[in-house]
């Protein structure tokens, strides 16, 4: 038969060992790893790892990552399709989130939530995410069990269950996902009007969790097009860190997913994206809204760009931390917001970074648009000290070593600098690249973005009141 048939047969032998080959004591190994995981990430703090790793391509064009290491009897497996909403047409959102949960309803050989119950036997865990440029799985087990994650994350790729069953429980579960993340709690739209202030213009306007009436009018056939499309070898990584021996890895990656056919060539969206656009305002009035709140957002570059460091520091130091410029202004001197922030949300093809303050009761909207003006302004027209400087430089070093504290962590990070930067070894030279930023190029792209024609301004206002 085909390379699909052979494969099921032998995928259906490897279900019974699986069920019938559970180690006594999987559990207890993985609960004793987490304490160790624990202490690598509280420890990796004072010192960066060095990741040691090697990398292969199947024929089907499946990329492969393998990270050994033995210091605790565990083993993290991480897919990355590279498929996010900004992939979707703007009548059909949704469609890579809903994948997210869809891909559980399992696949030819593995029975629906029969995965779920496997993996917990085992003592492990697993989970899925989804942004504007990527759908990921994770599942985290006993490094003897490494050929389950294996088998069940080969099963979805070459054959997962695209049925009516799965399809309609998952239109109510996304549904629901949308009422209470999104539309019943205080500020649940915030990344909603973020996104289509933004990103207007482009199919990053939308984010993941789309919406619900694309989802309820797709057809069966939609989104077996979807799954054809994209959850498709070469348009994945395979990320595997752990208590592995490399060799025999390998040879189980080759069987496992050595007989996936190689999909179609993909074609990629186009988005031709400029950070000089004009800013405007945008009202939110909303019945949940218990204070005002403004973001202020500007037009930034993707994450590769060679600005993307220095502007993150910039951020960093605007508004990251109590000690940070509009922190210390709204909230500990004036008292004008109970909360205040800053982020950049860089992504594969557009960026923006964004303030914002929620005020005290009583404060009107416009003074928290005043303050965050004068702490934006003071730091593109006066700089920053070297003090502010060495700080933001401290606190990405403590955050990029702190974040390969674990295996699972580490299985991620070499899959999203292989499949952003091109170069999974940046795990290892990322931090060198924020060491080279200077002081001098954090002022430059503070002036270079930061800049007031290209604000644009979402209010949160109080719904009995209007805008105060």
């Amino acid at each position: 038969g085909n390379g699909a048939d052979s494969l099921g047969l032998g995928r259906r032998r490897c279900r019974f060992l699986f069920v019938m080959n559970r180690f006594l004591f999987s559990r207890i190994r993985f609960l004793m790893a987490g304490v160790v995981a624990a202490f690598w990430a509280w420890s990796a703090c004072s010192k960066m790892p060095q990741i040691d790793f090697v990398e292969f391509e199947l024929p089907n064009g499946l990329h492969v990552i393998l990270h050994a290491n033995d210091e605790a009897p565990v083993v993290s497996s991480y897919i990355l399709y590279h498929v996010g909403s900004k992939d979707e047409r703007a009548d059909m959102t949704g469609f890579a989130h809903f994948f997210e949960h869809l891909m559980f309803e399992g696949s030819k050989n593995v029975g629906r939530k029969e995965g779920d119950r496997l993996i917990s036997e085992a003592g492990g865990n697993k989970n899925a995410s989804t942004s504007f440029d990527r759908t990921d799985y994770y599942i985290n087990l006993p490094s003897n069990e490494l050929e389950l994650a294996l088998w069940i994350e080969s099963e979805r790729m070459l054959h997962a269950e695209i049925g009516e069953i799965g399809v309609e429980t998952q239109r109510e579960v996304v549904k629901e996902e949308r009422r209470s993340r999104y539309e019943n709690q205080p500020f649940g739209t915030f990344v909603l009007h973020l996104a289509k202030t933004a990103f207007e213009g482009t199919s990053y306007e939308w984010t993941a969790i789309g919406d619900v009436e694309h989802i309820n009018k797709a057809t069966l056939e939609e989104f077996r097009k979807f799954y054809n499309t994209w959850y498709v070898p070469n348009n994945a990584t395979l990320s595997i860190a752990g208590d592995i021996d490399i060799e025999k890895t390998k040879k189980l990656v080759e069987r496992y997913y050595g007989d996936i056919p190689k999909g179609a060539d993909i074609e990629r969206v186009e988005i031709d994206w400029v950070v000089d656009r004009p800013g405007k305002t945008v009202v939110v009035e909303e019945p949940m809204t218990p204070l005002p709140a403004s973001i202020h957002v500007w037009p930034a570059p993707p994450m590769t760009h060679e600005d993307a460091n220095a502007l993150d520091l910039a951020i960093s130091i605007l508004a990251t931390g109590k000690s940070s410029r509009i922190y210390n202004r709204l909230v500990a001197q004036e008292r004008a917001a109970v909360s205040s922030s800053a982020f950049a949300w860089l992504q594969e093809k557009v960026g923006m970074v964004a303030a914002y303050a929620i005020g005290n009761s009583g404060v009107p909207i416009e003074t928290l648009d005043e303050l965050m003006d004068e702490e934006v302004q003071k730091l593109v027209n006066e700089g920053i000290s070297d003090r502010e400087f060495q700080k933001a430089l401290n606190q990405k070093e403590s955050e990029l070593a702190s974040s390969l504290g674990t295996m699972q962590s580490r299985a991620t990070s070499l899959a999203y600098y292989h499949q952003w930067y091109g170069d999974a070894n940046r795990v290892n030279t990322e931090l060198d690249e924020y060491l080279s930023v200077t002081k001098e190029d954090v002022i430059r792209v503070a002036k270079k973005y930061l800049v007031k024609e290209r604000r644009s301004t979402i209010h949160y206002v109080l719904p009995e009141n209007g805008e105060q």
